[in-house]
């Protein structure tokens, strides 16, 4: 019974957005459970998938939060 537990930071990835949307998730669900169908041979029915929306201040990269390290790899950052 494979479990996979996917976190994204919540912020939408269209202008405006503020989270991943409904349509966006079943497909990664779905994308996940075929690949680990297609892999190992594992059923969807015995796959579980969770996917974690994260705040933006709860994430960081490089010694960072998340958004102070984006400004920062953009051109024109401090």
């Amino acid at each position: 019974m494979p479990y996979v537990s996917i976190q994204v930071t919540r912020e939408g990835t269209a202008p405006g957005a503020t989270s991943t949307t409904p349509e966006q998730k079943a497909k990664l669900i779905k994308g996940v459970s075929d690949l680990l169908f297609e892999v190992l041979g594992k059923p969807p029915a015995a796959t579980f998938v969770v996917i974690e929306e994260v705040d933006m201040e709860n994430w960081g990269v490089g010694g960072l939060p998340v958004a102070e390290y984006r400004s920062q790899s953009k051109p024109g950052g401090s």
